[in-house]
């Protein structure tokens, strides 16, 4: 497929290489860093945009072994400029050569439709953190899909804020998941599920919802989207769903209104202070710290900052040499 003269809110572009791609997304994304640095990817990549966007506005997945890049709004820009400028991956241990791309361009993306359109992830659904998943314990078998519906909800009104799109009536959501406990997700209280939902809220493929989005975790497929890039083995086909109207007496579909919309706080730059306040904040810290209420203090700061859920502290060139050898 080529790329259109017209202006998509979201791209997704597939890349087929001369080899299978066995890569986690921050390794794939280190190699930009790295490898291309003059990229207009990057600052979407490494961490430096991530105060100004809170939703990535570019995305990379590994799906059957291949790279999968999404830009949305302000993303798809800098996604299309790969093309004719990314030729191979040089991972150290292995070059991968890039023989073709395959794009998906969508119009119209991120609004409310009046029927339900049906959705799977592909990847794991963390809906839950430190937070809602002691909520979430506590519940009845009949609770938690209404629970899990408004998060999926939630989400979506964030996305929706996020991208600057007004929403003037209800998000429909309907969460099928394929058991109701939670996958737990490394050490830090996410509980992830496998499934699928409907709404009427129309998403493009392979975007991805809740936590862990630059991990790769939430990543979703349309089966409503005949632009939709399909695997030839895949058994998902996009004429296996006919939308269906809404109907308000399901017991199982709840809705969202923009008063439900969670609230996400930027993170503030700080003033840079001069070299007589830091010593007179190192003194001060000195003294606290040799007390027993500064040894308390710092525990308690410690435990508060192990609390945060935020991909923040992942997005950085940093932590691409520590957790990947390239």
């Amino acid at each position: 497929m080529g790329i259109s003269s017209s202006h998509p809110e979201s791209i997704a572009i597939r890349l087929i290489a001369d080899k299978p791609v066995r890569k986690t997304p921050y390794q794939v994304k280190g190699v930009f860093m790295k490898q291309f640095p003059g990229e207009k990817i990057v600052p979407f990549l490494d961490g430096k945009l991530r105060n100004k966007y809170l939703y990535p506005r570019v995305q990379v997945k590994i799906l059957n072994e291949k790279i999968y890049i999404i830009g949305i709004k302000e993303g798809v820009e800098p996604v299309m400029s790969l093309i004719d400028n990314v030729k191979s991956f040089n991972f150290g241990n292995i070059t991968i050569n890039i023989d073709k791309y395959e794009t998906e361009e969508n119009v119209n993306q991120f609004i409310i439709t009046e029927k339900l359109l049906r959705y799977k992830f592909i990847t794991p659904w963390i809906a839950l953190n430190r937070s809602t998943g002691g909520e979430y314990r506590f519940l009845s078998d009949q609770e938690k899909p209404l629970f899990l519906n408004k998060l999926l909800g939630q989400n979506l009104l964030f996305i929706s804020k996020e991208l600057g799109e007004e929403i003037k009536t209800k998000i429909y959501t309907k969460v099928i998941v394929d058991n109701n406990s939670p996958e737990k997700i490394d050490d830090n209280g996410w509980g992830a599920f496998a499934g699928e939902f409907k709404t009427n809220f129309i998403l493009p493929s392979y975007t991805g919802l809740g936590n862990g989005i630059t991990r790769g975790y939430g990543t979703l497929f349309s089966l409503n989207n005949p632009n939709t890039l399909i695997e030839e083995k895949s058994k998902d086909k996009v004429d296996d769903y006919t939308e269906q109207d809404i109907n308000e007496e399901d017991e199982l579909m709840t809705f969202v209104t923009t008063d439900d919309a969670p609230i996400f706080r930027k993170r503030k730059k700080h003033k840079k202070r001069n070299n007589n306040y830091k010593r007179k904040r190192k003194n001060r810290s000195n003294k606290l710290s040799n007390s027993k209420y500064g040894k308390q203090n710092t525990r308690y700061q410690n435990d508060k900052n192990n609390d945060i859920d935020d991909d923040t502290r992942f997005n950085s060139e940093e932590y691409h040499k520590k957790q990947h050898d390239l």
